[in-house]
C-alpha cells in the first residue's frame, strides 16, 4: 500500500473549508478567526501533518539544503568537519546532502550532476585525489550556484576557500623530527595534484633546507589515492625500506597514511621510534592510545566545517553579488607523542 502523506487540500476537505482558508490559518493570518485556527491546527497536529518541502522551496525559491562533496566519510578529519558543517546548517535551518567521491574524479562529477539537479542552494567540496580539471564545477558556478572549497581547493574558481596552515603544520613536524636527531627523514604523502600535497611538501623540504639538509627526491613517495588503498601506501613503504640508506623517520601527510604507516611498521616489526620514527597528519581520536602514540599535526576541522558552512550560507543568501573572496587559513597544532621521540 503507497504512503500517502496528507496535504492541506486534506484538512480542507475534512473540515468544510477552502484551501486559501486553511492555508491563512496554517499562517497565524488576521482575516481567520481564533477558532477555525484552534480547529485546523489541532487537525493538523493530530493527523500529523507535514508541510511539503518541495512546494515550500518553490514558493520561497530556495530549497533550504547543503550539498557536500567529499572523499569519504570515514576519515577521521572529513567526518570531523561534517560536524561542523551539520552544527552550523542545523542553525540556519539548512538541510545537509553529503556525498562522497571515493578519491574517484568520475564520482565527484556524478555527485556534483546529482546535487545540482535535486536543487540544492550551494555546495561545499573537497577535491578528489584524481581531480586534475574543475570544469565541472566551473559550470556549475557560471549558472549561478554558490560554492565553497576547503582543505583541497582550486585557484581556478573565485570562491571563498577554507584551509589549514599545511606549510607551516608540515615545517613543524618536520623541524620537530629534525629536533631529534632524524636525518634521514623521508615524507609520504598524497596526489600531486592535490593542494594540500603542494603545500605540505613545500613545509617539509624548507624545514629541511633550514637545517642545511638537500631534500632527498627518494625519499619522497606519492600515493596517487591518499592511501585510500592500501597498496599504495605498501609500495611507498616497502621502496623507502629497500633503499641503501634507509630512512630514520617518516613524514606522512594525511589521516589515512598516517594511521597505515604506522600499522604496517607494526606488521613488519620494525620498531617506532626505536628504528624509524613517525609523523603524521591526523585528527584520529585514537592518536593517543596507538603504540606507540602517535605524534600528529591536528587540524581544526570542526571549526573548518563551521567556517566553510558559515561563508556559503552567506553566499546563498546574499542580496547582491559578491565579488570580495577570500582564503581563510586556519592554524595546526603539532601533538608531541611517542612514536617520534628518540630514545637513548
Amino acid at each position: 500500500m503507497k504512503f500517502e502523506a496528507i496535504t492541506i487540500k486534506h484538512i480542507a476537505k475534512a473540515l468544510k473549508l477552502s484551501v486559501s482558508t486553511v492555508s491563512k490559518a496554517m499562517r497565524g493570518s488576521h482575516e481567520i478567526s481564533e477558532e477555525t485556527k484552534r480547529n485546523v491546527l489541532a487537525y493538523a497536529r493530530e493527523h500529523n501533518y507535514k508541510p511539503n518541502p518541495i512546494a515550500q522551496s518553490l514558493k520561497r525559491g530556495r530549497s533550504k539544503s547543503i550539498g557536500v562533496i567529499v572523499c569519504n566519510i570515514d576519515n577521521n578529519f572529513f567526518s570531523q568537519v561534517i560536524n561542523g558543517i551539520e552544527s552550523i546548517a542545523r542553525q540556519k535551518d539548512y538541510n545537509v546532502i553529503i556525498t562522497q567521491s571515493q578519491e574517484s574524479y568520475e564520482r565527484e562529477i556524478a555527485n556534483s550532476e546529482h546535487l545540482s539537479s535535486r536543487s540544492v542552494d550551494g555546495l561545499i567540496i573537497s577535491l578528489s585525489a584524481e581531480t586534475k580539471n574543475v570544469d565541472h564545477f566551473i559550470k556549475l558556478h557560471e549558472k549561478g550556484l554558490p560554492m565553497v572549497f576547503f582543505d583541497r581547493v582550486t585557484d581556478e574558481i573565485a570562491t571563498h576557500k577554507v584551509i589549514a596552515n599545511n606549510y607551516k603544520g608540515a615545517y613543524e613536524a618536520t623541524r620537530h623530527l629534525l629536533q631529534q636527531g632524524f636525518r634521514r627523514i623521508a615524507h609520504i604523502t598524497s596526489s600531486g595534484s592535490l593542494s594540500i600535497t603542494l603545500e605540505r611538501l613545500e613545509g617539509y623540504k624548507k624545514a629541511l633546507e633550514d637545517a642545511g639538509l638537500e631534500p632527498d627526491p627518494d625519499l619522497i613517495k606519492f600515493c596517487p589515492h591518499g592511501g585510500m588503498i592500501p597498496e599504495e601506501t605498501r609500495q611507498a613503504l616497502n621502496e623507502l625500506l629497500q633503499l641503501e640508506q634507509r630512512p630514520d623517520a617518516i613524514f606522512t601527510a594525511s589521516d589515512r597514511l598516517s594511521t597505515t604507516t604506522l600499522s604496517l611498521l607494526r606488521k613488519m616489526q620494525i620498531a617506532v621510534p626505536q628504528q624509524i620514527a613517525l609523523v603524521g597528519f591526523t585528527n584520529s581520536i585514537s592518536a593517543d592510545i596507538f603504540h606507540p602514540s602517535l605524534t600528529s599535526v591536528v587540524q581544526p576541522a570542526m571549526e573548518m566545517g563551521q567556517l566553510t558552512t558559515d561563508l556559503l550560507i552567506q553566499l546563498i543568501e546574499s542580496k547582491r553579488p559578491v565579488t570580495d573572496f577570500k582564503k581563510r587559513v586556519l592554524d595546526t597544532e603539532l601533538k608531541i607523542r611517542d612514536s617520534s621521540l628518540r630514545t637513548q
